[in-house]
């Protein structure tokens, strides 16, 4: 297992050239692409569906990592499934019974990844902990790309950390928001392993792949 992930999140890329900056994304060396699904209810933003996925799994051998913000994850496990997600993360507060969810994106054959926003304690997914593949923590709150890094939410991806340690879990700690050079090693202390970034990549003024070894520099 890799010790760290670079998923660069394509919801600030150029999507009239999305095919081909996913692709220079994996030429760059990005461990997985990160998919950010908002359904206009659980969080504001409108984004992308089950098209943008599959359409991500023709450009790129990459898995493709999907988050799915919306009220209901699971009327639509299934399409995103289908389209070529290799894992699904859902919000402990969108998911009344966590396990069952997690257990069908597991029968789907993807990973199953559970996360939870910024005001969420903790201790709303300590029992699901044992069942994931994937704890992401958000370091904003959901629904726009750009926002800047929330510090204060450092002392939780270290206490999730140790949750899982205390279990002995082999599940990657995601962390993703405002993560850049000047972020990546304060979360990567924190015990992150895996770190989604968007504008630090897609906007960098070297470009897609200065962004992405910038990241990694600091990964070092």
């Amino acid at each position: 297992m890799k010790p760290y992930i670079i998923a660069p999140s394509i919801l600030p890329s150029d999507f009239t050239r999305l095919g081909e900056q996913v692709a220079e994304c994996e030429a760059a060396g990005a461990d997985w692409i990160h998919l950010d699904v908002m359904d206009g209810h659980f969080v504001p933003n409108l984004t992308l569906g089950p098209v943008i996925v599959e359409a991500c799994h023709r450009a790129t051998r990459l898995p493709l990592d999907v988050h799915l913000m919306i009220e209901q994850p699971g009327n639509l496990l299934e399409a995103f499934a289908q389209a070529g997600a290799s894992s699904l993360i859902v919000h402990v507060e969108t998911c009344p019974d966590i396990a069952r969810t997690l257990e069908k994106i597991k029968l789907l054959g993807c990973h199953a990844g559970v996360t939870l926003k910024p005001e969420t304690s903790a201790k709303n997914i300590e029992p699901a902990l044992g069942l994931v593949d994937q704890v992401l923590v958000l370091t904003v709150h959901p629904g726009y790309s750009g926002q800047d890094f929330m510090p204060e939410i450092l002392p939780k991806v270290a206490e999730i950390r140790r949750l899982l340690e205390k279990i002995h879990s082999p599940a990657r700690l995601a962390v993703d928001g405002g993560i850049s050079a000047g972020t990546i090693s304060s979360v990567r202390e924190a015990g992150a392993d895996t770190f989604v970034a968007g504008n630090a990549i897609f906007h960098h003024p070297g470009g897609i792949a200065a962004g992405i070894l910038s990241l990694r520099a600091h990964l070092q």
